[in-house]
C-alpha cells in the first residue's frame, strides 16, 4: 500500500512540472516568493486565467478561496465559463446583480457545486478542503478505489464518513493535495488558494477523467476587432471567440441614465440604472450589445457639496449586464471623467456664480437708487451707479463661499463609461 502511495504522490507531483505553462511575466505577481512550494502551480492558473491577482497583483497564496470564487475557477478548468444558464435561482443569498450570480448559475446548471438545506448558497464562506474533494469526486469518471488507500494518513480518523469514498477516489486519480505534512489530508481546514491552484492544475491535466456532460467545448480566438466609440481610450480591442464576444478592459462604452437622478436624494448602495441607448457595434460590425440593453451600477460613495464652491461627487461601480432577454454577464467599470466620479461641470458652476452675481447686483441696484432717492431724487442714478457693482461684488463672493452644487441627471443623460476589467457576452 505504502508503494501505491508513493507511486500516487510522485505522478500528482510530477504533473506539476511536466506540463507547460504559458508564457507569462511572473514578476506580477507580486506576493510570490522564491521556492515557494506552490509556484509552478499558481504561475499556470494565473496565466491560463484560471485564477487572477487583485487590484495589486497580489496572489495571496494563504487566503482562503470562498465558494464563489471556487466555482468560478472551476468552471475555467472545465472549458465551461460561458455555458449557456438553465437554472432557476432559488438561492436567497444570490442576487442577480452579484458578480458571482452567472457563475453559481452556470454551476448550478451543470450540477457542480451544490448549496445549503436552507436555501442558501454562501457564495462568501470558505471552501473546506473536503468540499472540495467531494466535487472533484462527483465530477471524474467512476474509478475502481481502495478505502485501505487511507490507511497511510495520520488524520484518516478526521475525514467525515460521507467522504472517505471521495477521499479514496481523488488519491487513487492523484487528484488532491497534502502540503506541508505529505501524511496529512486536514479535511476539516479550509483550503487556501494556493492549495486551489494545485487542485485545479491537477484537474486541468486530467480532463479525460472527467465526466463528459462536465466538460464544455474548448474555446478559441476567431479575431480581434475594435471600439472607437470614444477617442484616445487606453484600450480599443474586443476578443472574438467561438463561444463569447470579450470587451477588454480600457474601452469605454455611451450608456444613459434610465431615470432621473438627483445626488442628494440618494446614498452608497443604492442601485442605479443604466440603459444603452443604440446598440453597440465593434468598427468591423459585429453586434456587443443591443439597444436597450441595461447596465447596472451602485451607488459607493457621495461626497456632498462643501464651501467654496465644491461640487458634490458620486461614485459609482458599474457592476452587471443585463440583456433584453434577461441573460446576465458582470462588469466592472466607473465614470469615464478625470476622477472617476459624476459631478456637475463647469458651466452649471458658472451659471450659478452668474445668477448670484446678477441677483445680488439687482438687489444693490434697488437698495442703492432707494437709498439715494429718499434724501435727494436728484443723486438717482448715482445710487443706481454703486449699488450695482457692490450688488455685482457681493453675490460674486458669496456665490464663492456657498457650497457646490449637487449632481443631478435628466433620464436619458449620457455618461462615458471606461471598463476596469474584461467583459463578455457569451454568443448564445
Amino acid at each position: 500500500m505504502k508503494k501505491l502511495l508513493a507511486s500516487l504522490l510522485l505522478a500528482s507531483f510530477m504533473s506539476l512540472n511536466i506540463t507547460p505553462v504559458l508564457a507569462m511575466d511572473t514578476s506580477k505577481i507580486k506576493d510570490m516568493t522564491s521556492g515557494y512550494w506552490a509556484n509552478s502551480a499558481i504561475e499556470c492558473v494565473v496565466s491560463d486565467d484560471v485564477m487572477s491577482l487583485d487590484d495589486n497583483f497580489n496572489f495571496n497564496p494563504e487566503n482562503p478561496i470562498t465558494r464563489a470564487e471556487f466555482v468560478k475557477a472551476l468552471l475555467k478548468v472545465l472549458n465551461n465559463s460561458c455555458c449557456e444558464i438553465n437554472a432557476k435561482n432559488n438561492y436567497s443569498d444570490v442576487n442577480k446583480t452579484d458578480y458571482y450570480y452567472n457563475d453559481i448559475m452556470r454551476s448550478d446548471s451543470l450540477g457542480l457545486v451544490y448549496g445549503y438545506p436552507d436555501g442558501t448558497f454562501k457564495p462568501y464562506q470558505a471552501m473546506l478542503r473536503s468540499e472540495c474533494v467531494s466535487v472533484i469526486s462527483h465530477i471524474t469518471k467512476e474509478a475502481i478505489s481502495d478505502l485501505r488507500i487511507l490507511n497511510n494518513y495520520k488524520d484518516k480518523s478526521d475525514i467525515p464518513v460521507w467522504a472517505k469514498e471521495e477521499y479514496a477516489k481523488t488519491l487513487t486519480y492523484g487528484i488532491f493535495v497534502n502540503h506541508p505534512d505529505e501524511y496529512m489530508l486536514e479535511p476539516n481546514r479550509t483550503l487556501t488558494r494556493a492549495e486551489a491552484a494545485v487542485i485545479f492544475m491537477q484537474l486541468k491535466n486530467k480532463l479525460s477523467c472527467v465526466k463528459p456532460q462536465y466538460v464544455g467545448e474548448v474555446e478559441s480566438v476567431l479575431g480581434i476587432e475594435h471600439l472607437s466609440i470614444v477617442k484616445d481610450t487606453p484600450n480599443n480591442t474586443v476578443k472574438i471567440t467561438n463561444l463569447r464576444k470579450i470587451v477588454s478592459k480600457g474601452n469605454v462604452i455611451i450608456v444613459a441614465f434610465d431615470e432621473k437622478f438627483f445626488s442628494k436624494c440618494h446614498q452608497a448602495g443604492d442601485i442605479v440604472n443604466f440603459v444603452l441607448p443604440e446598440a453597440l457595434y465593434t468598427d468591423e460590425g459585429t453586434q456587443l450589445l443591443p439597444q436597450g440593453t441595461k447596465i447596472v451600477a451602485e451607488v459607493t460613495r457621495i461626497v456632498k457639496p462643501k464651501k467654496f464652491n465644491k461640487n458634490a461627487r458620486v461614485h459609482m461601480l458599474f457592476k452587471s449586464i443585463v440583456l433584453p432577454d434577461g441573460r446576465c454577464y458582470e462588469m466592472c467599470g466607473k465614470p469615464y471623467t478625470k476622477e472617476h466620479v459624476l459631478m456637475e461641470g463647469p458651466w452649471m458652476t458658472f451659471w450659478k456664480l452668474f445668477l448670484s452675481t446678477v441677483g445680488f447686483g439687482a438687489i444693490g441696484a434697488g437698495a442703492g437708487t432707494g437709498f439715494a432717492f429718499i434724501p435727494n431724487p436728484a443723486k438717482l442714478g448715482v445710487g443706481f451707479a454703486i449699488g450695482i457693482p457692490v450688488g455685482c461684488t457681493v453675490g460674486l463672493c458669496i456665490g464663492l463661499l456657498t457650497p457646490g452644487l449637487h449632481y443631478k441627471a435628466k433620464k436619458g443623460e449620457q455618461v462615458m463609461v471606461i471598463l476596469l476589467d474584461d467583459a463578455s457576452i457569451n454568443n448564445k
